[in-house]
């Protein structure tokens, strides 16, 4: 390492550490030596449904370098599952908790041997592929850092990242016939389209790899430079040769053939750009221009450690630190960066665009994400909020809506509901600079009320969405309604006062599906009867007017407005036995079941994220102490430090955004309406870092498995009766204090003054 780059090192590392003693009562993280990453643990949530991403990449990073298995289904939706014991090779871009699979692409694979050129992962040894079998006790996995042995080939492999760079490094074994491959018709669910690649001299190499998949037309480009030089170069279109420096076709694919010696090293950087293969250099370029990739590693690692640095907690429980903290991890991984270190980037109409003078994200999971992890954002990453916002009106710009579920610059239109909207709005409300809040106003209005999403129209028309005019129409509806209070509150805030009352009459349109003699949502006909026939634990995809749900679940999607669903239900003591009711019933769902619909409590999913705030609601009834209960148990028993550690998809950071949410004690029942509702803290102490210099800590006195009730609350030591706590509070720093007992407080959070509200900042 040269006496520059170590100096950089050296004063990354004091500048962490100074950022995480600044919580001075936190001393055992602080003086860790190795920092917070070590109580990450990637392989949480890489077995049973996690679908979480396993690999090497930075914070918010453009790549995700890490091991692909052959794509076997549902659960190898991030290109990985703990259940597997073969890899084909070491992708740059992945999912991380999604339900749908994509990506999986711009694989590289070291071998040796009998020369291989298709990957044969369902069996190597049977199917003479270059693909590789391993062994779980040879996988090391931190953040910024992946290593396993390649058992077929005797080849150690390890990976590091940067932020559009992915660094491998392989130790080969003697071998006469060593290579590595590089395959870029190899995805997980998409298909390719076109694919190039091009031998610039021995040791550098380009291309790109066109497809369609989820992300319906997708471009991606690569430079790819190696520390030793190729012998030879043997290029393929899928099965034919091509005896040229270069070739296009459907299915590109080469091996750069060479020998080695016993233990030898041979490392490869692998760039990637949206915009074009000249980016791709430029991105390595100025990213990784030599060759060190003990430095790469130790700076992904200080870049984890500083962001992880965000929130510490006091624990004895080292289980509880890991599970936090790759909690925190997770929710890192998603957005994606999405512009190349000159700032050009890749729109949705697919475009290249200059520097936009932000950075540009991609990959917006937004109907599971603003429920908790955008909040968390606003807490934890204020400094990204503004660039994820203008991210997404950059989006509107180019295909006339806010984004949906936006992947690699496609909008693939996933989901119900215009959730960008609460993200925006929850932005322009907790007013980040950078952001044009009238421009933002008219991306919102047209989103909502242009003929873009399923049902608005008919919204618009109905004052519901008809059940017989399509399916999810109640999970649409319900969807819209959440958005449409958010609006009504900017609109109001910008002295619009025809839209703030439109928007908030549309915001009660949920009160159409209610049926008071099922006591439940129903999907609403265009002559106003109600579906037939109705069974509230159904889920099934083919007639539903839920998505990835049922009745049970969307009884209580109101988040926007509690107390009105109170009333529906007939007062806090009916809405309570019915909520009671929620986490009592037993699963009578048979052959109506879901995949999503998992981590049950009665009826209550906390796998999928319709469920995530429904713990919460038993504050707005003066009972706070159920939620207590309720959210310490689901902590408690649903998330753990084992690779089944989740109970459902992470969906870009949501499951773990709410974890992080309720172990600090709060959690954002509506999620633009800057509150957040108590329930039972899970530290002894949790402190938050806020970027203008102040501290906001959470003392839990008394805390333990068995003293899991809220006894009293002082904030900056003055008595503090209400169930919830601001956004601003949280902001201004201060200290939240917490008595906790072994029985329920009644009278905390009773009293209707003191209960949660639909209040905005």
């Amino acid at each position: 390492m040269s006496k520059v780059s170590f100096s950089f090192v050296v004063l990354l590392f004091f500048a962490i550490n100074s950022f995480m003693t600044s919580c001075g009562s936190m001393p055992q993280n602080s003086g860790d030596k190795e920092g917070l990453t070590q109580y990450v643990d990637p392989f949480i949530g890489t077995d049973s449904h996690g679908h979480v991403f396993l690999g090497a990449n930075v914070p918010f990073g453009g790549v995700q370098v890490g091991p692909s298995n052959e794509y076997k289904g549902w659960d190898w939706s991030s290109s990985y599952h703990y259940s597997d014991s073969i890899v084909k090779g070491f992708t740059h871009l992945n999912l991380s908790g999604t339900g749908c699979a994509d990506l999986g692409e711009l694989l590289i694979m070291p071998a040796t041997g009998e020369l291989r050129m298709h990957n044969g992962s369902r069996d190597p040894i049977a199917d003479k592929g270059y693909a590789s079998y391993y062994r779980k006790n040879t996988e090391v996995a931190k953040p910024g850092y992946y290593k396993v042995d390649l058992e077929s080939y005797g080849i150690k492999a390890e990976i590091t990242a940067t932020e559009r760079v992915g660094y491998h490094r392989y130790t080969y074994p003697k071998a006469k016939q060593a290579r590595l491959i590089i395959d870029l018709g190899q995805g997980n669910c998409d298909l390719p389209v076109e694919t190039y690649l091009h031998q610039i001299n021995e040791t550098t190499y380009e291309g790109y790899r066109s497809s369609k998949g989820w992300a319906g037309t997708q471009i991606e480009y690569v430079h790819i430079v190696l520390s030793k030089p190729a012998k030879q170069f043997i290029l393929q279109n899928a099965n034919d040769r091509i005896d040229d420096v270069e070739g296009k076709g459907v299915y590109m694919k080469c091996a750069l053939e060479f020998e080695t010696t016993e233990n030898e090293v041979v490392e490869v950087k692998v760039a990637v750009s949206p915009v074009s293969m000249k980016n791709a250099a430029l991105n390595m370029e100025a990213e990784v221009p030599g060759w060190n990739f003990d430095e790469v590693y130790a700076t992904a690692d200080a870049k984890w450690n500083k962001e992880l640095s965000k929130v510490t907690i006091k624990t004895d429980d080292i289980s509880k630190k890991r599970v936090f903290y790759t909690a925190m991890y997770h929710t890192m991984i998603a957005p994606n960066l999405f512009s190349d270190v000159n700032g050009q980037y890749r729109g949705t109409d697919q475009k290249v665009y200059d520097n936009p003078g932000f950075t540009n994200y991609t990959l917006f999971s937004l109907w599971d994400t603003y429920r908790a992890a955008h909040p968390l954002f606003t807490i934890t990453q204020p400094e990204r909020v503004s660039d994820m916002i203008n991210s997404m009106l950059l989006i509107f710009k180019q295909q006339g809506k806010l984004p949906v579920w936006h992947l690699r610059g496609f909008e693939t239109n996933t989901m119900p509901g215009y959730s960008a909207i609460p993200v925006v709005v929850d932005a322009c409300l907790k007013g980040y600079e950078g952001i044009d809040v009238e421009a933002a106003y008219e991306a919102i209005k047209e989103t909502a009320t242009g003929d873009h999403e399923p049902g608005v129209k008919d919204l618009m028309k109905y004052g519901y969405i008809p059940a017989d005019f399509g399916p999810e129409s109640v999970a649409s509806n319900m969807e819209y309604a959440i958005s449409d209070w958010a609006i009504s509150k900017l609109a109001d805030k910008l002295g619009k006062t025809e839209d703030a009352a439109y928007f908030a009459n549309r915001a009660k349109a949920y009160q159409q599906y209610f049926d008071s003699e099922t006591r439940f949502m129903r999907g609403k006909m265009e002559d106003g009867s109600w579906r037939t026939p109705f069974n509230p634990f159904s889920a099934e995809h083919r007639v539903n007017d839920y998505c990835e749900g049922n009745a049970w679940q969307y009884l209580w999607m109101v988040p926007q407005d509690p107390e009105g669903l109170i009333d529906l239900l007939g007062g806090d003591a009916l809405f309570t036995q019915k909520l009671d009711s929620l986490f009592e019933v037993n699963d009578d769902m048979g052959e109506h079941a879901s995949i999503d619909i998992t981590g049950l409590v009665g009826m209550y999913a906390h796998g999928n994220e319709p469920s995530h705030h429904t713990a919460y609601m038993y504050a707005y009834a003066g009972e706070q102490h159920k939620t207590a209960d309720l959210v310490r148990h689901i902590m408690t028993e649903l998330y753990t430090d084992k690779p089944d550690g989740l109970c459902g998809n992470e969906d870009c950071g949501q499951m773990s955004a709410w974890y992080v949410f309720s172990s600090m004690g709060f959690y954002p029942v509506n999620p633009a309406n800057g509150m957040y509702v108590f329930g039972s803290p899970l530290f002894d102490e949790t402190c938050v870092s806020n970027p203008n210099g102040t501290e906001f800590k959470v003392i839990a006195e008394n805390n333990s498995a068995e003293n899991i009730f809220i006894q009293s609350v002082e904030l900056n030591g003055t008595p503090y009766n209400k169930s919830y706590i601001t956004h601003k509070e949280i902001i201004n720093g201060g200290v939240l204090r917490f008595v906790m007992g072994p029985k329920p407080n009644t009278e905390f959070g009773f009293n209707k003054d003191d209960r949660p509200q639909s209040i905005v900042y």
